[in-house]
């Protein structure tokens, strides 16, 4: 559990499983709040709570979540998250009617065990009011409403799973886990025209500089 970048907290330790590592961020708002990307397990909530204190965060500084995609180690904690800070809610409006269960998701990957309404639908290209402007872009693939957040001023991409870290900069998410693969890289292959110094990876990495590099593989489609 760290600061990474300036304003810019990586909250780990938050998965069970010593062979995976799963990461929640914490962005600091331009004003006394924050901002929270995804949620976590069921029980993370234990973990930032813990952060939080250690760091000096009251919980109710966290105004926004925004969530990436519906898959439970993503939103899993996020009700209980929500009681902890009273925090608005922010997807695309895709996952947010399978994070509510309205349909039940039947994809790959574990959907929520609980239905969570969300605050705000979200669309491809909206601006969110947080840590100093975030893009909401649309990259579907992974799931069918998957969401990366861009800070354009400081070139960090927040891509939930349209990417894992690893050892060697980044690979598509596997196909195991993934609803359809060719689309989730037609959305790498976007993403990869952007200006990018980070990429906030949810699982592995993240890659905090020369991001376009590693985005670089992605910018063919064959």
């Amino acid at each position: 559990m760290v600061e990474i970048l300036p304003g810019v907290h990586l909250v780990d330790n938050i998965d069970p499983s010593p062979d995976f590592t799963t990461h929640v961020y914490l962005l600091k708002d331009r004003g006394n709040t924050w901002t929270l990307i995804d949620s976590g397990l069921p029980g993370s909530d234990v973990a930032i709570g813990a952060y939080l204190a250690h760091v000096k965060i009251p919980p109710t500084s966290i105004k926004r979540i925004l969530i990436t995609h519906l898959h439970r180690d993503h939103v899993g904690g996020l009700a209980r998250m929500i009681e902890r800070t009273k925090a608005r809610t922010f997807s695309h409006w895709i996952e947010a009617a399978y994070i509510n269960c309205k349909p039940a998701y039947d994809g790959p990957g574990a959907p929520p065990a609980e239905p969570v309404v969300i605050d705000e639908v979200l669309k491809d290209g909206d601006s969110v009011d947080a840590a100093g402007g975030l893009v909401a872009y649309h990259t579907p693939g992974h799931t069918p409403g998957h969401m990366a957040y861009y800070q354009p001023e400081r070139k960090l991409l927040f891509s939930g799973d349209l990417f894992f870290g690893e050892k060697d900069g980044l690979i598509l998410t596997v196909p195991d886990f993934t609803h359809h693969t060719p689309t989730a890289r037609i959305s790498a292959h976007r993403m990869s025209q952007l200006s990018v110094e980070s990429v906030l990876s949810y699982h592995g990495g993240p890659v905090l500089k020369n991001g376009a590099s590693a985005l670089r593989k992605f910018a063919r489609l064959d």
